[in-house]
């Protein structure tokens, strides 16, 4: 990587640029600036740079069971077509014998990460989803994800990762004992997409003041979280920014956010939204490199499958990460859009002169005591390399 800033005609832009090459903080307006001016030749040798300092040449991914443990939802976002109803075909309340054979095939196909996703509370809409739970003698989803999680440890060393929605500060001490992280989409930070008509209008929990202390009491408790944000559903360019700075300002907090996730919005048949176009793709990937400017030191992933056709150029971009990948199961939020073939992912990496490697649901720089539970310890160290990523031995090709 060039260790020079590459010149700009705009003089303007060269030496916002030039603070960000220096590791300087930038302005809001500065940020805007730089997207307003379109040079993308220069954001983007900028932001790879970065990237090349704190993630030298790895690109990582995490080989995962993908373990939909109920898609009842007491939320209704205007874009989703993972929450089903208890009446629909498609419903699911998993029961312990179906999740632990699922994670022994997770096991055969060398996974190392259990991710446990189920929709927000459901117990407190449906019926069904109480009685589902009384059955097991529990009395909501954290409490049985808690219970689920030591017993996939237990019986395939698998790694749980655990998505619930919002949770309190005693349920994730509870999911602490044998989950090695816990994820929480901010999605936005804008309250504007709460109000009539637009994508969190009827999804309560999706108000950014609770997932803003759901994710904060995370860093209290020295939870690794991964977070991020949904781009195209309604919100400004300026309140990405803002969505973008305030994890920035809690992680500079707790120091507990292990990844920032940017999702670009796909609309799908039979949602509210199914006509809103997704954010334009150069937008999108400039969106990325501005994460990377602000966030130097984070791991920023792209999920491959929502861009099937240009996914590799968010390498350029100072991504480092392509997230979970699953050579077992789909991806259930977004059943409509397979993973790429992980042979061609090793591909696109390798054609931009990067390394593909495999993580654990921990990323290495939080295998500390401060952030594990004993429990988890010695399973971790049955996984992990020397550089805290998975064993190359370990690993089958998919």
């Amino acid at each position: 990587m060039n260790s020079e800033l590459i010149p700009c005609k705009n003089s303007i832009v060269s030496e916002i640029l030039r603070k960000c090459f220096e590791k300087k903080t930038l302005s809001k307006d500065e940020i805007l600036l730089l997207l307003e001016s379109k040079e993308d030749r220069f954001l983007f040798h900028v932001a790879f740079f970065l990237k090349e300092i704190y993630k030298k040449k790895t690109i990582t991914y995490s080989r995962k069971i993908f373990i939909n443990i109920t898609n009842l939802c007491k939320d209704f976002c205007s874009y989703c077509t993972y929450r089903k109803e208890p009446y629909n075909r498609q419903a699911v309340m998993m029961y312990p014998n179906e999740i632990l054979e699922l994670a022994e095939k997770g096991k055969k196909y060398k996974c190392t990460e259990a991710l446990i996703v189920s929709g927000e509370r459901p117990e407190e809409r449906y019926k069904e989803a109480k009685d589902w739970l009384r059955s097991l003698n529990f009395k909501s989803t954290a409490e049985y994800v808690s219970n689920i999680s030591e017993k996939i440890t237990k019986k395939t060393g698998l790694l749980p990762h655990s998505n619930l929605g919002n949770i309190s500060k005693e349920e994730m001490k509870m999911l602490k004992d044998y989950n090695v992280s816990l994820g929480l989409m901010l999605e936005s930070s804008t309250y504007r997409l709460r109000e009539k008509g637009m994508a969190h209008e009827y999804a309560p929990s999706k108000d950014p003041g609770i997932r803003l202390e759901t994710i904060e009491n995370a860093g209290i408790l020295k939870i690794p979280l991964t977070t991020g944000i949904l781009i195209g559903i309604g919100e400004n360019i300026e309140e990405i920014i803002d969505s973008i700075l305030l994890i920035g300002n809690i992680n500079s907090k707790f120091g507990h956010i292990q990844e920032v996730i940017l999702q670009n919005f796909r609309p799908k048949t039979n949602t509210k939204m199914h006509n809103m176009p997704p954010p334009e793709d150069n937008l999108f990937l400039r969106l990325v490199a501005i994460s990377r400017i602000l966030l130097p030191t984070m791991n920023i992933q792209i999920p491959p499958n929502l861009s099937p056709l240009n996914y590799s150029s968010f390498i350029d971009a100072g991504i480092n990460d392509w997230g979970g990948i699953s050579p077992v199961t789909v991806d259930h939020v977004n059943p409509e859009f397979g993973w790429p073939d992980i042979k061609d992912i090793k591909k696109n990496t390798q054609s931009k002169n990067q390394i593909l490697r495999a993580r654990l649901p921990i990323y290495p720089e939080f295998i500390k005591k401060e952030f594990i539970n004993p429990t988890l310890e010695n399973y971790i160290d049955n996984l992990m390399d020397k550089d805290g990523l998975v064993k190359e031995e370990y690993l089958n090709e998919f």
